[in-house]
């Protein structure tokens, strides 16, 4: 058997809404990750985009298992002594929620230029609107 690599004109890139209200944050991230990569379709190639465009709307009525709404922290490091910053959960739900939905895929996905493309095509937004209608996104149940 021979291993058939898609070409670029055979690659189907389609659009997919998923309505995140009420879902669990990492579930949900793993199914991204999975339609961003295009690990569904039979033409898969791990080096090649294969993936769809994803549209998550409903970001801010994510939920957490657990105490872990009340235990996670979001953590960076600016380089320099005394440059940790923690943000909790809460807060970062609060002030950026699209932002917990985007960092809980890109850690799902691999870490080099295919991955930082891939992320390029994640659409996450906070209420049930979103400006993509034209591109007549399928919705995900």
């Amino acid at each position: 058997m021979k291993t058939i690599t898609p070409k670029q004109g055979q690659i189907k890139q389609d659009w997919i809404l998923i309505d995140a209200e009420g879902q669990t944050l990492g579930r949900i991230s793993t199914k991204i990750a999975t339609l961003l990569r295009g690990k569904h379709k039979p033409n898969f190639a791990p080096n090649i985009d294969t993936g769809d465009f994803v549209i998550v709307v409903n970001a801010d009525k994510v939920k957490l298992t657990g105490n872990k709404e009340l235990q996670k922290t979001y953590k960076r490091y600016s380089g320099y002594p005394g440059g940790l910053k923690e943000v909790s959960f809460l807060r970062m739900k609060q002030e950026k929620p699209e932002s917990i939905v985007t960092k809980s895929v890109k850690g799902m996905l691999p870490k080099n230029a295919l991955g930082r493309k891939l992320l390029t095509k994640l659409k996450v937004y906070c209420g049930s609107e979103h400006p993509h209608s034209a591109q007549r996104p399928v919705a995900l149940s």
